[in-house]
């Protein structure tokens, strides 16, 4: 039973070291989640939670939820912006925005976030707390700074790997009583965030040291499970189709050391957005498939938003897609600077 075990193990860790943390479809409507350099962006405190369910139809499939929280400490440039409420006769997506836009005065910011992933009998909890400060760079250009710190507990649920006949005691399966194993690793990000009226660029590395990850310690496994950084880079631009329509096309390039033979993912998206109250959007991931995205604001305070996976894998025989949800709450928006959360 034992061996029954080890092997599940290795193939499970083979695939944790390929992709560990969790894809996000939405990521372009909280980029916070990549990257801790967003910490404290906006000119209000930023709440999202969100589900994601992925490979319906699939047993052990992954299952994510996360919640994250930042806002600015010492930001007062509290103006009209591209998310402030109409003002009568005006877009404030429109024109009128590209025309007064201004970079936003230096300042800092906090956050928190908590993720739970699970797939199968595997278990991801991450916690963390994030810093970030944004300096102007010229009149209509911030370039911010941040990074996150916490810590990633990995259990595995031993009831899920029980064949039969095992000895409960076995290091390999945990203690019979708890039923479960646990490992605790620091996790640690860091990330850049450049922007301005029309653009976006980020760079990010989560999970930025390299930790060992294994449950048994028995010479005979040659395979051990390592936590490995993963680098993002993001870039997007947004175009001003009408004075009632935007076009926010990007694109992320995600890399993870042998995650493939190529260790690079590379996604694409595009995103339409009618005045600040609608948006509709779609993305295609590198041999991997295609998503649909739909938004709604809700008075500057409230938006939810919507995200459908088709994969184009192998898993699509027996998967019946990804369903993403997201809740945002805008606390304390009294004008929102809500850059990049336009994007």
């Amino acid at each position: 039973m034992r061996r029954y075990f080890i092997i599940a193990f290795i193939v499970c860790c083979g695939s944790l070291q390929a992709q560990q943390k969790p894809h996000y479809t939405q990521y372009i409507l909280n980029p916070y989640i990549i990257n801790p350099a967003i910490t404290g962006i906006e000119n209000y405190v930023d709440l999202k939670v969100s589900a994601r369910d992925q490979w319906v139809g699939l047993n052990g499939a992954p299952r994510t939820a996360y919640l994250t929280i930042h806002g600015p400490i010492g930001k007062n440039d509290y103006r009209t912006s591209a998310t402030s409420y109409a003002v009568p006769g005006q877009n404030p997506r429109g024109k009128y925005y590209w025309e007064n836009y201004t970079a936003a005065e230096p300042h800092h910011g906090l956050g928190f976030t908590m993720i739970n992933d699970k797939t199968g009998s595997f278990n991801r909890f991450t916690a963390y707390g994030s810093y970030a400060y944004h300096l102007g760079l010229n009149p209509t250009t911030n370039l911010s700074a941040g990074f996150s710190a916490g810590i990633t507990r990995v259990s595995i649920d031993k009831t899920k790997n029980d064949f039969g006949g095992g000895d409960p005691y076995d290091p390999a399966t945990g203690a019979a009583i708890s039923g479960e194993l646990n490992k605790i690793r620091p996790d640690i990000s860091a990330g850049l965030w450049l922007y301005s009226r029309d653009y976006f660029v980020g760079l990010s590395a989560l999970q930025v040291v390299p930790q060992k990850l294994s449950f048994v310690d028995d010479a005979a496994i040659v395979e051990k499970g390592r936590a490995v950084p993963h680098l993002f880079l993001t870039a997007g631009y947004r175009f001003l189709l009408t004075e009632d329509i935007n076009m926010i096309p990007s694109v992320m390039t995600k890399y993870i050391r042998g995650s493939s033979l190529r260790e690079f993912q590379v996604e694409t998206n595009v995103k339409f957005q009618y005045r600040d109250l609608l948006w509709v959007g779609g993305s295609y991931r590198f041999e991997d498939g295609y998503a649909a995205m739909l938004g709604l604001n809700a008075g500057n305070t409230f938006n939810i938003g919507y995200a459908y996976d088709f994969t184009t894998s192998s898993l699509n025989t027996v998967s019946r897609g990804t369903h993403e949800l997201m809740l945002g709450f805008l606390l304390g928006n009294k004008y929102s600077e809500k850059c990049p959360r336009c994007w």
